[in-house]
């Protein structure tokens, strides 16, 4: 890794540049920024859906997701680098089964709504929807390795069933979509 931030206040980006964990600068519009920022502005949404009340498990959960986070993202700040494993993949892939299978089958299209907690669970999917898209647009552009991509694939479904599942910790349930061609049918 680069050297540790002892400066926030550089003014090296003043021309509009930022730097790299590999020391290399590139425009603050660059692909790979946009991932990076996309990356981080998901764990600070995650961020948020922490300080709302969350049954321990999906609090700990969250935790290491945002550990995981902050290694993809120092993983996108250095071109080549490795930081994120398959073994993060994994885990959501266990915690998507574990969380999916104690919820009822969905039999109709759900609204991103319920209680703050399951909303916010529902901002931080769609943010990580929009990083995916920025790794895969970073990728057709630059060698990025798939473990990235896979991961926030995963943790956009994993924050669906957890919005589901937070819609449900205070007895609720999900707000499901009210169509007027399946009423009429």
């Amino acid at each position: 890794m680069g050297k540790r931030l002892t400066q926030i206040a550089t003014r090296t980006g003043d021309d509009g540049t930022t730097g790299l964990g590999d020391n290399t600068r590139v425009g603050k519009d660059s692909l790979r920024v946009h991932a990076m920022g996309d990356v981080d502005e998901l764990n600070s949404h995650i961020g948020l859906l922490l300080c709302e009340q969350l049954p321990a498990e999906v609090r700990e959960l969250l935790v290491e997701i945002q550990h995981q986070l902050f290694n993809l993202g120092g993983e996108l700040s250095i071109p080549g680098f490795e930081l994120l494993k398959h073994e993060a993949v994994a885990a959501l892939d266990a915690a998507l089964a574990a969380h999916n299978a104690r919820l009822p089958k969905l039999e109709e299209f759900i609204l991103p709504a319920g209680n703050r907690a399951a909303s916010q669970a529902h901002v931080c999917r769609t943010v990580a929807r929009r990083a995916e898209r920025a790794v895969v647009s970073l990728g057709k552009a630059e060698a990025v390795r798939d473990t990235p991509r896979h991961y926030l694939n995963r943790l956009s479904d994993l924050m669906f069933v957890l919005a589901r599942v937070l819609n449900r910790a205070d007895g609720g349930d999900d707000v499901y979509w009210k169509s007027e061609r399946l009423a009429r049918s």
